[in-house]
């Protein structure tokens, strides 16, 4: 049985999400990521850079092309992007396979236009408009 209370999840600057990254290929950008959105909470709005293979392990959660549910397996092309937000009642619990990786669309409040961020080739750490923050 599975028991997320075992895994070392790490907090990200965004709250509700963890992850723990069991691979990640600094040339490549691919990473394997398992990633724990509590229920409500969203993941960034990004941009897949290859294609992103996802199974669901726990609850589920919804973005702009529906539902997915415990148990889904399903692959996001590459160049697509999304907004996925767990669904209330438990955590979301997934096991990614991002291809090349991925990149935040951030919203700059301060110029009010959109920049990007890179996560795969470091893990979940963001790279806003490459400045290596």
């Amino acid at each position: 049985m599975f028991d997320p209370s075992i895994i070392n999840w790490r907090p990200t600057r965004h709250q509700g999400i963890f992850v723990n990254v069991l691979r990640r290929d600094e040339q490549t950008g691919d990473a394997s990521v398992l990633i724990r959105m509590q229920a409500g909470h969203g993941y960034p709005t990004h941009r897949h850079v290859g294609i992103e293979e996802v199974f669901i392990i726990q609850g589920g959660y919804r973005d702009s092309s529906g539902e997915r549910h415990a148990g889904e397996y399903f692959i996001n092309d590459a160049g697509s992007a999304h907004h996925p937000v767990a669904l209330e009642g438990e955590d979301c619990i997934m096991i990614a396979f991002a291809h090349g990786g991925i990149e935040l669309l951030l919203k700059d409040a301060r110029r009010g236009d959109e920049g990007t961020g890179e996560i795969g080739r470091q893990g979940e750490e963001e790279k806003e408009n490459g400045s290596g923050d």
